[in-house]
């Protein structure tokens, strides 16, 4: 579980030894769904959560289980490329919280992009993807 590097005759720990260790504290999960995997820490920021992100792909309200209207502070409207919630979120025609990248909303997300760059003066061929 914790590891160490062993250079020449000296060992750099990458943790106290003398920390004491609660088993029960190890696990992130309380369900114990799959024994063969346990999320014990994580270290540093998660893409899909603490960076902007598409709702779809939103770790904090995740796509297949909660309400789609529901968005954290980092999800953005994967149709306009605005944050989340834009003014078609729940718009009772194709509402931009269901977005996800299917094609039907590529190219609704393409035609967004492209009127975007029209009214900065821009052209795009429509056979080019911005990402």
């Amino acid at each position: 579980m914790k590891r160490f590097e062993e250079t020449d005759e000296c060992f750099i720990l990458d943790f106290d030894p003398f920390e004491s260790l609660e088993v029960t504290k190890l696990s992130l999960d309380d369900n114990n769904d799959d024994a063969d995997l346990s999320v014990v820490a994580e270290k540093g920021p998660v893409a899909c959560r603490d960076y902007p992100h598409s709702r779809h792909l939103c770790l904090k309200f995740p796509f297949s289980t909660t309400p789609h209207q529901s968005c954290c502070e980092m999800c953005f409207c994967y149709v306009c490329d605005l944050s989340a919630p834009c003014k078609y979120w729940t718009q009772p025609l194709a509402p931009h919280c269901n977005a996800d990248s299917n094609n039907y909303r590529e190219e609704q997300r393409n035609m967004q992009l492209q009127k975007r760059l029209t009214d900065a003066s821009f052209t795009l061929d429509r056979g080019i993807h911005i990402r």
